[in-house]
């Protein structure tokens, strides 16, 4: 039998945190013997069905979920020292930072050793997904006009009708999402069309977010058009998806693989990595269970297509987290992202 979800009073819930917590809830039984407690990126909703099929296999165990931004996990482990049995992020050198430095608890299993090494870092960081950064855009906004194919085609379309994409066109604040940052870092080592792109974005007075769900929701309101660099996944889910179109430029798509890894901060660092084993498994499974939302498979499993970009783990993800190399980057995307304000 399912176990019920039981949403907790945030200015209840115990000692107050510095970090800002999005959303929090229990899974499981109340008077549970044991509690895992999570930090999350991933919307509550989305993961939910990776917790309940956990429960299921462990009795006597609840789950307590803080969903937060990737900035603010950073803040809560690094910074605080907050205790978590688990961290899951979509930012993957957020994540690879916290291994670097000495905030992540080593863990080796069986289902570790059979990951790919391109899916694992150091027996600290563990991959789960592949999500293709998409470019969603409202099939209302773009009607009698052809559906970009490339960013190229994008800038092209926003120059030609600026009086149709004005203030309509949705990106990540890259202050303030971790997710976006990376996306952003990736997008302009790999082409120089990233910089235009910036630019014309900019020119069009386009709208700055902290997630991908906010952006999706703006174009299914209809107060965006363009929704650039969100989750493809969180785009495919919704019960609403008939009213945009999910693009995967040809140019180049990135694909980022969301993360988990075991805090230093864990009480029990073998319940955790029971449950990251579960994770793995449950994502990497041939036939994942159909409530599933967050596997490996899918278009992107082996990333043969030339389109496809995956960021891997490891130490070259530091690079733009170096104090200087972040400063000018950001900078330099105010300058093309900030030109009407």
């Amino acid at each position: 039998m399912r176990h019920a979800l039981i949403s907790l009073c945030l200015m209840a819930a115990a000692p107050a945190m510095a970090f800002e917590i999005e959303a929090r809830v229990q899974f499981g039984p109340d008077n549970a013997a044991t509690v895992l407690n999570v930090i999350s990126t991933a919307d509550i909703d989305l993961f939910a069905p990776v917790i309940l099929g956990y429960l299921d296999q462990t009795p006597n165990t609840a789950v307590d979920y803080v969903a937060v931004s990737s900035g603010e996990l950073m803040k809560a482990l690094r910074d605080e020292g907050a205790a978590f049995d688990i961290a899951i992020s979509s930012a993957m050198d957020l994540q690879t930072k916290l291994a670097n430095d000495g905030f992540a608890h080593a863990h080796n299993s069986d289902a570790t050793d059979a990951l790919p090494e391109w899916a694992r870092w150091r027996d600290h960081v563990f991959a789960f997904t592949q999500e293709p950064a998409s470019i969603v855009v409202s099939r209302a906004a773009f009607q009698g006009l052809t559906m970009p194919r490339t960013r190229q085609d994008l800038i092209a379309l926003m120059r030609k009708h600026p009086d149709r994409f004005m203030n309509r066109v949705g990106t990540y604040d890259l202050r303030l999402s971790g997710l976006g940052y990376l996306f952003a870092t990736q997008d302009a080592r790999t082409s120089e069309t990233y910089w235009r792109l910036t630019e014309v974005m900019g020119s069009l007075n386009a709208r700055l977010f902290c997630c991908s769900s906010d952006m999706i929701n703006g174009v299914a309101s209809g107060e965006l058009s363009i929704a650039y660099n969100v989750l493809g996944s969180y785009a495919r889910s919704r019960p609403d998806a008939d009213q945009f179109e999910i693009l995967l430029p040809t140019d180049f798509t990135t694909v980022m693989m969301r993360s988990v890894l075991i805090p230093k901060t864990t009480h029990d660092a073998d319940l955790a990595g029971d449950f990251v084993d579960h994770v793995l498994q449950t994502a990497w499974a041939e036939r994942p269970p159909k409530d599933a939302t967050f596997t490996i498979a899918g278009e992107v499993r082996n990333a043969e297509d030339d389109s496809l970009r995956r960021i891997r783990l490891g130490p070259g993800l530091l690079v733009f987290l170096d104090a200087y190399k972040k400063r000018q980057f950001l900078q330099a995307w105010e300058d093309a992202i900030l030109q009407k304000r």
